[in-house]
């Protein structure tokens, strides 16, 4: 891994998500977003592990708007003898963005459901 930052990045599924397990029978999701602007096509690679993994394979689906919370990486791969930089985020939370929306977080050990109470109305919002 050459680079690392925090990133939230909202976009749309354009590639439902793909599930595999690692030998250790780790379960690793992945998806591709696009989160360009007026027209024009900015594609990345989502990926999710372990019980968030799970969770996202279940829900997401190509077409949806989500918003990716995680963290960007950038790794180098040899194809062909020729070095290859790929940009990815490694998503600690997704949200999926509709009339009723859905919230996923990494399994940190903390809560991770949210109740009705904690959510902020249209109406109590101050603009």
């Amino acid at each position: 891994m050459s680079s690392l930052a925090k990133v939230t990045v909202s976009g749309q599924v354009v590639k439902s998500p793909e599930k595999r397990f690692t030998e250790g029978n780790l379960a690793i999701t992945s998806f591709m977003m696009d989160f360009g602007f007026e027209g024009q096509e900015k594609l990345i690679r989502v990926f999710t592990i372990g019980k968030l993994a799970d969770r996202i394979a279940d829900t997401i689906k190509k077409g949806q708007s989500v918003i990716v919370d995680g963290r960007l990486q950038t790794t180098t791969k040899n194809e062909a003898g020729v070095d290859k930089k790929i940009t990815e985020i490694n998503a600690q939370g997704i949200e999926i963005i509709e009339k009723s929306s859905q919230s996923y977080q990494q399994d940190t050990g903390g809560e991770d459901e949210v109740s009705s109470e904690d959510l902020i109305g249209e109406d109590e919002i101050p603009f």
